[in-house]
C-alpha cells in the first residue's frame, strides 16, 4: 500500500496528519517533536522552515508535505542542489506514492514530467517561476539543502520561486541555516500564509567533540579500539583522502571474519580501472573512499559496504556534507581550513557544521563523536618536547618543524570556535541573465511590470538592484536591437506590450543551452568529409560545461610534450617560456565553431548567458583509439576517473539526442554506438539510472546486489566492431611510433608479445618502407579485415598499415577472444603475427 491510497475522503488537516502519522508508525517510526510541529503547520496550510540538526527525519516531513499537498489536489514541488539528490529522491517518492504520482526533471533528464510530484533541481523550478509566475501550476515548493541560497554561482535559482510563486506553499530545510527571522517575514508578506520557523538544537544523537595531539596513527587507533567506528577521515582534497588510505593500511582493521563479510558482499563486483583495484584492496582491509572523482559505481559499493557495518574507516572529502548517504559515528577532521579555488582559508562555520552533524547514526548509536586533529608540524613539535623532557638544554636543542607555506594557522580555540558558532548569515547572490528576460517577456502579462517586481523586490541592498536594472535594461536593447523582441502598438489579449518575434520550444530554459546553436552548426559540415563523424562530436562536445580537471591534464600533456621538443630544436629557455603560454589544450574547429558562435549570437543573444567552450575529450579518446583505462593514465587522472566518466557519459546522451537522425551518417552511428558502449562496461550505473528512470519500478531489484547487470560488450556488435578496430588501430599507431615498450604493456595483461619481440616483427617492414601513416585513412574500416566466423570463440582480424608505397600488403594479425572480452567489458586481443601476406 502506498501513501497515495491513505489520502483521506475529507482532507482536513487533523485527518490529513492522523493519516500520515499512521503510516510512520506502520514501520516503526516515532516521530520526533520537531516533525510532528511541522507536520502540523504543512496540513494547516501553513509555510514552514525546518531549521533542525543533521538526522531528525527533515526528508520525512517533506515526504508528509507531498502528501498533504497530494490530498489538497495540489501540485507539489521537491528540489534540491544536485542531480544525484534528486534522482534518490525521485525513487525514494516513487516508493512512497506510486509510480504515477512522481516526476522528475533535471535538465537533461524527464520523466513523467506532469506528474503531480516533481523532484526537479533548483535551476529547472526557478526556470518554471520565471516562465509562468504566479500561474505556474505549483501549490507547494518543498526546498532541500537551503542554505545552496548563498551560493555565488547557484543561488539566484533557490532565491527566484521565492519571489514568483506567490501562490505556493513553502517548506524550507537545512541543517545550516542560521538566524532565518527575515525569511520568515519575507515568505508571509509574499505568500499572506503564516509562517512558521521550527528548529530544534537538540539533535536524536548528540554529539561529543573532542581535539587531538596525537598523530592521526594513533588517534584512528584509539578511536578503533574504544568503539567508535566507522570513522569519517575529512580531507580537502582527493589526493590526501588516496594517500591516507594507503598510509592505513599498516593498521590492522578487521578480523578475519570481518574480512570474510567484506569479501561475500563484495562478490563478483567487477573492478575495472587501476583506481578500482587499488580502492578493492582497501576495502577489503576495511577502508573505504569516498569523493566526487571516483566512478558511481565505486561511491556505492563504499556506501553499501558502510551500511552493512563492514568498513572501519572512511577516506573521503568534504562531499560528504550534501546528502551522502554513508552512516558513521565518527568525524575527524585532518584539518580546519581549506583551499577554495581562490585561497587557503578557514572553514565557515556552516561547512563545519554540514559535514559534523554526519557524526551519530540515528538507530545505532546513542552518540556520535567530532575529533578535529592539531596541525601535524604541531604535534611533531610537541613530541619533541616531550621527548627532550625537562633538560634546559636538550629543549634548547630542539629544533621545531616550520608550517608548510601558504598554511593558515588552527588550533583547539579555532574548534571550540567554529562548535559555538551559529551558521553565517545567508547572503543574496540574485543575478539577471538573457533567460530572466526572454521567459518573463514570453509570459502573459505586462513584461516591465513583472521585471520591476523582480528587480526591486529580491533580497539585494538598494545599490545592487540598481545594477541590476542597469543590466537588465542592457539586455533588454540587445533582445530589441537583434529584432528578437518587439514593442507591440497596443496591449495583446494576454496583456503583453511587448512580445518575442522568435518562437522558443516549450521546454527552452529546460534543455542544453546550446543545443539549438549545435543543430545550426550541424549544417555547415561536409558530409563527405572523412572525419564527419568526428566533426559532429566536437560541435557537440563545444556545448557541454568544462571538465577542467581533464583539460588542465590535457594542457600539462601537450606543455611538456612542446617543452622535450623546443629542447631537442635547440630552443632557450626565454623563448621556450614564452611559447609555451601560446599552448592550450586542443579545440577542434575552434575557428569555425567560434565564428558560427558570433553569427548565431546575433539573432540569438540570450545565448551569451552560455559561452561556447571548444575542446575534445570524448573524440580525443577515440582518435587516440584507447580504452578508457589507458586514457585515464595518459593523462594521469585516476583521482578523477569518476569525472572523465561522467563527461563521456554526458557527450553520449547529447550526441545521441542532439543530432538529428538524419544527420547520423554510418560513421557517426558506429562512433555513438562505441561511446555509449564503453560508458556502460566501466560503469553501467550511470546509463542504467538514466535509461531506467521512466521504469522506477526495477530501481528496488537493481539494489539488491553489487553485482553489475552489464550486458556482454559483444551483444552490441557495432560497438564491439569499433572496440575492435580501435584496439588494432592503436597497435599500428604504436608501431609507427616504434614505442616498443607500451606495445608490450598494452598486450601484457593478454599473455602478448614483449617488446623485443615487437620490435624484430617490425624489422622486416622497415627494411622496405621508411614510414608508417596514421592518418584518417589509415584508421578507416577498408583497412581492417574482420572475420566474424568464430574460430573456437573468436574472431580473425587483420589491421592493414598504411605504407608509403600504397601496397597494403603488410599488417597485424590477430584473434579476437570473445568469451574474455565479455568478461572484462573490452576488446581482449592475442597478436598472432605482423607479416606481408603475398
Amino acid at each position: 500500500m502506498t501513501l497515495t491510497d491513505l489520502i483521506p475522503a475529507s482532507p482536513q488537516p487533523d485527518e490529513l496528519f492522523t493519516a500520515f502519522a499512521g503510516w510512520t508508525e506502520e514501520r516503526g517510526i516515532t516521530l520526533y517533536p520537531a516533525q510532528e510541529e511541522a507536520l502540523i503547520e504543512i496540513v494547516s496550510g501553513n509555510n514552514v522552515i525546518l531549521n533542525t540538526p543533521t538526522g531528525s527525519g527533515k526528508s520525512l516531513v517533506a515526504a508528509g508535505a507531498h502528501f498533504s499537498a497530494l490530498a489538497n489536489g495540489q501540485r507539489t514541488f521537491y528540489t534540491a542542489p544536485i542531480k544525484a539528490l534528486v534522482s534518490e529522491k525521485f525513487f525514494d517518492l516513487v516508493k512512497m506514492f506510486g509510480t504515477e504520482k512522481v516526476g522528475m526533471m533535471t535538465g537533461d533528464a524527464s520523466v513523467n514530467p506532469t506528474a503531480p510530484i516533481v523532484c526537479c533541481t533548483a535551476e529547472v523550478l526557478a526556470s518554471i517561476a520565471l516562465r509562468d509566475g504566479a500561474q505556474a501550476d505549483v501549490g507547494q515548493v518543498v526546498m532541500d539543502e537551503f542554505h545552496f541560497y548563498a551560493e555565488p554561482d547557484r543561488g539566484w535559482a533557490w532565491q527566484v520561486p521565492l519571489i514568483e510563486l506567490p501562490q505556493a506553499q513553502f517548506l524550507l530545510m537545512s541543517a545550516t541555516l542560521g538566524d532565518v527571522r527575515r525569511f520568515e517575514a519575507d515568505l508571509k508578506r509574499r505568500t499572506g500564509r503564516d509562517t512558521t520557523t521550527v528548529s530544534s538544537a537538540t539533535r536524536p544523537v548528540p554529539l561529543f567533540y573532542e581535539y587531538q595531539r596525537t598523530p592521526i596513527h594513533d588517534t584512528l587507533e584509539d578511536l578503533l579500539k574504544a568503539g567508535q567506528a566507522p570513522v569519517y577521515v575529512v580531507h580537502f582534497t582527493q589526493a590526501q583522502a588516496v594517500e591516507r588510505a594507503q598510509a592505513l593500511m599498516s593498521i590492522n582493521m578487521c578480523t578475519k571474519a570481518e574480512k570474510d563479510a567484506i569479501a561475500a558482499l563484495i562478490g563478483n563486483f567487477r573492478f575495472t580501472t587501476k583506481f578500482g583495484r587499488n580502492l578493492s584492496r582497501f576495502v577489503r582491509h576495511g577502508i573505504g573512499i569516498h569523493h566526487a572523482g571516483m566512478l558511481p559505481k565505486y561511491r556505492r559499493l563504499v556506501e553499501r559496504l558502510a551500511q552493512a557495518g563492514l568498513l572501519k574507516v572512511i577516506c573521503g572529502t568534504d562531499t560528504l556534507g550534501v546528502g551522502v548517504n554513508v552512516p558513521i559515528r565518527t568525524v575527524l577532521f585532518t584539518a580546519l581550513s581549506k583551499y577554495d579555488g581562490q585561497r587557503v582559508r578557514m572553514l565557515r562555520a556552516r561547512e563545519f557544521h554540514q559535514i559534523a552533524g554526519r557524526a551519530g547514526r540515528a538507530g545505532f548509536d546513542t552518540v556520535g563523536t567530532v575529533v578535529a586533529q592539531a596541525p601535524e608540524h604541531v604535534i611533531e613539535n610537541e613530541r619533541a618536547v616531550a621527548k627532550a623532557g625537562d633538560d634546559p638544554k636538550k629543549k634548547r636543542k630542539v629544533v621545531r618543524k616550520k608550517a608548510p607555506e601558504g598554511f593558515v594557522s588552527w588550533g583547539e580555540e579555532t574548534f571550540t570556535k567554529l562548535i559555538d558558532a551559529a551558521p553565517e548569515p545567508l547572503v543574496s547572490r540574485f543575478k539577471v541573465s538573457h533567460l530572466m528576460l526572454l521567459s518573463v517577456i514570453n509570459r502573459p502579462g505586462n513584461a516591465f511590470e513583472a521585471m520591476r517586481h523582480l528587480l526591486t523586490d529580491n533580497d539585494d541592498d538598494p545599490k545592487t538592484r540598481r545594477r541590476h536594472i542597469r543590466e537588465a535594461i542592457a539586455i533588454y536593447r540587445s533582445l530589441e536591437a537583434g529584432g528578437v523582441v518587439e514593442r507591440l502598438p497596443h496591449p495583446d489579449e494576454t496583456g503583453r506590450i511587448v512580445r518575442l518575434t522568435v518562437d522558443l520550444q516549450d521546454d527552452f530554459s529546460l534543455t542544453q543551452p546550446l543545443s539549438t546553436f549545435a543543430l545550426a552548426a550541424f549544417e555547415l559540415l561536409d558530409p563527405a568529409s572523412p572525419s564527419y563523424a568526428l566533426d559532429v562530436l566536437s560541435v557537440v562536445e563545444s556545448t557541454l560545461d568544462d571538465p577542467r580537471q581533464i583539460l588542465h591534464a590535457q594542457e600539462n600533456k601537450a606543455r611538456g610534450e612542446a617543452v622535450a621538443e623546443m629542447k631537442r630544436d635547440g630552443i632557450e629557455y626565454e623563448e621556450r617560456m614564452e611559447r609555451l603560454q601560446e599552448i592550450s589544450y586542443p579545440k577542434p574547429l575552434v575557428e569555425l565553431l567560434e565564428h558560427a558562435y558570433e553569427v548565431y549570437r546575433r539573432s540569438h543573444p540570450w545565448i551569451s548567458d552560455h559561452p561556447l567552450r571548444p575542446k575534445t575529450v570524448a573524440r580525443d579518446l577515440y582518435e587516440r583509439a584507447m580504452t578508457f583505462t589507458d586514457y585515464v593514465g595518459f593523462y594521469e587522472l585516476p583521482r578523477t576517473e569518476g569525472l572523465v566518466l561522467r563527461y563521456l557519459a554526458s557527450a553520449y546522451k547529447a550526441v545521441e539526442h542532439t543530432v538529428p537522425d538524419h544527420l547520423k551518417s554510418e560513421d557517426l552511428r558506429d562512433l555513438i554506438s562505441w561511446l555509449g558502449e564503453l560508458v556502460r562496461q566501466v560503469d553501467s550505473s550511470l546509463l542504467d539510472e538514466w535509461e531506467q528512470l521512466a521504469n522506477p519500478e526495477d530501481e528496488e531489484e537493481l539494489e539488491e546486489s553489487l553485482e553489475e547487470r552489464t550486458a556482454p560488450v559483444t551483444a552490441n556488435k557495432r560497438a564491439f566492431r569499433v572496440l575492435v578496430r580501435n584496439a588494432m588501430f592503436r597497435r599500428a599507431e604504436l608501431c609507427a611510433l616504434e614505442n616498443w615498450d607500451a606495445l608490450a604493456e598494452l598486450d601484457a595483461e593478454d599473455g602478448g608479445w614483449d617488446a623485443d619481440r615487437w620490435a624484430d616483427a617490425m624489422d622486416a617492414y622497415w627494411d622496405e618502407h621508411d614510414d608508417l601513416y596514421t592518418g584518417p585513412d589509415a584508421r578507416g574500416p577498408k583497412m581492417l579485415i574482420i572475420d566474424e566466423e568464430t574460430v573456437q570463440g573468436a574472431w580473425l582480424v587483420r589491421q592493414i598499415f598504411d605504407d608509403p608505397a600504397g601496397d597494403h600488403d603488410w599488417g597485424i594479425s590477430a584473434e579476437v577472444d570473445l568469451t574474455s572480452s565479455d568478461e572484462e567489458g573490452r576488446a581482449v586481443l592475442r597478436v598472432t603475427g605482423v607479416d606481408r601476406l603475398g
